[in-house]
């Protein structure tokens, strides 16, 4: 046996040829007008859709695609902790956040009285400045 005897298995099958008179009528299966019917059609990109569907106003801004850090209050952080650090692995196994990526900012509303060592956080200033005082650090 030699390659010029070999034969496929199975029929080849025969791919219908749209759009060219026939059986099928005058649009062969392409509808009426419009540009799906045309020969050699091209599809215009979807950005173009997505663009068009954009408000066209002055003053319009695009949302940022940076994740808004999640707060928490001095008070908060004195209620859940006892003395201690402070970082986004202790936040998770509380439950606070749902996973460690997600930035994480404490702000400086309530009174704190414990002593704690925050690492990795985001500190605002009148934050900071408690925490320091009740004994803690910001690293």
């Amino acid at each position: 046996m030699q390659l010029h005897h070999l034969k496929p298995t199975l029929k080849k099958r025969r791919i219908k040829r749209i759009g060219r008179g026939g059986k099928r009528g005058t649009y062969s299966g392409r509808g009426m007008k419009g540009q799906r019917a045309r020969a050699g059609r091209k599809i215009r990109p979807a950005e173009r859709d997505l663009f068009q569907r954009l408000p066209k106003l002055r003053g319009f801004k695009h949302k940022s695609l940076k994740e808004k850090a999640l707060v928490f209050n001095v008070e908060d952080l004195a209620k859940k902790f006892k003395e201690g650090t402070i970082n986004k692995k202790m936040l998770l196994e509380l439950g606070l956040i749902k996973k460690v990526s997600v930035p994480v900012k404490i702000l400086g509303n309530g009174e704190i009285k414990k002593s704690f060592k925050i690492r990795g956080l985001a500190v605002s200033k009148s934050a900071k400045e408690k925490i320091e005082k009740a004994g803690g650090s910001v690293i």
